[in-house]
């Protein structure tokens, strides 16, 4: 068979379980009676995945490929050297270019994957004083983070080392890894809060009300003088409090979680646009379109096509 038709083969077979599974399939990681988690390297056509999600905090090293991954409602572009940092339960997928795939030897495709429970290292370890800026990284990783800078350039020799160390070695480095991205904050957030209508633990209760009614309610039409009531503030006073706590306005905080929620509808449901502008808490459509495209650069059913084309690609 001539590798153009092998390529034809591999896009409509993509296509047709795209069509078939638009929800993320929950993947089940077992842990061994050696270690409660997974250090895996990948090659080649190994690295073959679809859009799934899983319990386990997930951290990739892509060593050699390149391609694209959606994280949540990110849609973006990888290469050598790339690293992630995933949160549990949050939906992805990456498609990796054709030739990362089917090569063999030194030039195939390489990744090496980290996945641990979010309380690994047990409540009360998290709560001590020294584990503070993990604790606060175990909960941002919730919307995906993108390693950059020393820390991107830095970690990969300390978990390459991870692959062939004992069982309490690797639990010593993992550890170490967490500490070194909590503590340099060299990382991008990728998925937008919307997607996961879910904030984890931001140890700030008058924030965390503020977002729980957000989550329970952005479908419903929302005022800033409700919302400051929760508070017992005036609205002024609300909204100086929450753009000095988030960097951000609560309208454009709203807006970030009804597109959140709009994207995963696209990609994941066969409602059309409109539906989904009103189940995400519109009543114009047109205004929906906009806002969408304020977020994401893209027009929904722009959003869905390049999702579908970016799926069909491995």
């Amino acid at each position: 068979m001539s590798l153009f038709f092998q390529k034809l083969m591999v896009y409509y077979l993509t296509l047709d379980f795209i069509f078939k599974h638009m929800k993320p399939a929950l993947r089940q990681i077992t842990a061994t009676p050696q270690s409660s988690f997974l250090v895996r390297k990948d090659v080649g056509a190994s690295m073959l995945n679809n859009w799934h999600y899983h319990p386990e905090i997930e951290l990739l090293f892509i060593k050699r490929s390149s391609g694209t991954w959606l994280i949540g409602d990110h849609i973006g572009h990888y290469q050598n050297g790339d690293m992630v940092l995933i949160g549990a339960n949050l939906p992805h997928c990456f498609r990796h270019e054709y030739n990362h795939l089917t090569k063999s030897g030194k030039a195939a495709g390489e990744s090496i994957c980290i996945k641990f429970v979010p309380d690994i290292f047990g409540s009360s370890f998290l709560n001590m004083p020294e584990t503070k800026a993990i604790k606060n990284l175990l909960t941002t990783c919730n919307f995906g983070l993108q390693l950059t800078d020393n820390t991107k350039i830095n970690l990969p020799a300390t978990i390459e080392k991870m692959l062939a160390t004992s069982p309490g070695k690797k639990l010593i480095y993992l550890l170490s890894i967490l500490e070194a991205i909590a503590e340099s904050r060299e990382y991008i957030p990728l998925s937008s809060p919307g997607f996961m209508q879910s904030h984890g633990d931001t140890n700030r209760d008058k924030i965390k009300l503020v977002f729980e009614y957000t989550f329970n309610h952005y479908n419903e039409k929302i005022t800033l003088h409700e919302v400051a009531a929760l508070l017992n503030m005036t609205t002024q006073s609300f909204c100086r409090y929450f753009k000095n706590k988030t960097n951000k306005t609560y309208i454009q905080f709203l807006m970030e979680v009804r597109i959140g929620y709009a994207c995963r509808l696209l990609v994941e449901d066969e409602k059309n646009v409109s539906e989904i502008c009103y189940e995400c808490g519109y009543n114009n459509l047109s205004h929906f379109n906009y806002q969408f495209k304020t977020i994401t650069s893209k027009t929904p059913l722009e959003y869905k096509e390049d999702y579908l084309r970016m799926q069909a690609v491995s």
